[in-house]
């Protein structure tokens, strides 16, 4: 998996180096991390990495689109290896896990704005919201 880390770091003309490597390992790893965990774990690899040199690379990453950053409302940035397919999200209100969501049927639907006030459309994002398995099956009965 390295390599095809080091391939698309030069095709977007990133330098390859162990800081991010170590963060597109953790994403890869481990969809929808925030931060602070995203530091965590690349410290388990690079146990000296500070905390500005993880900060700078999602940055980087980010910006290159090589990573997507994503921020349902209420909750931290979070981030993911899996762009540029226009795939939405669902949140547990409960405990905050997130999970991919691919888009409804057809040719990104999503796109087709009710009215698009003039602009291009080129990406929509969608939160869906609500209780996720292990909440629920967690809730005493009769609890919603």
């Amino acid at each position: 998996m390295t390599s095809d880390f080091e391939a698309r770091l030069r095709a977007v003309s990133l330098r390859v180096t162990r800081p991010r490597l170590a963060v597109m390992t953790a994403l890869s790893d481990h969809p929808h991390v925030d931060t602070d965990s995203v530091i965590a774990l690349v410290r388990s690899e690079l146990p000296t990495v500070s905390h500005q040199a993880v900060y700078d690379v999602l940055r980087a990453l980010t910006d290159s689109g090589l990573v997507r950053r994503i921020q349902p409302a209420g909750a931290t940035a979070r981030y993911e290896m899996r762009v540029r397919d226009n795939h939405h999200h669902v949140v547990c209100r409960s405990c905050g896990v997130i999970a991919d969501v691919d888009c409804a049927a057809g040719n990104a639907p999503c796109l087709t704005a009710s009215d698009d006030h003039g602009f291009v459309i080129d990406e929509a994002e969608v939160v869906y919201w609500g209780i996720c398995p292990a909440c629920v099956s967690n809730r005493p009965e009769g609890n919603p």
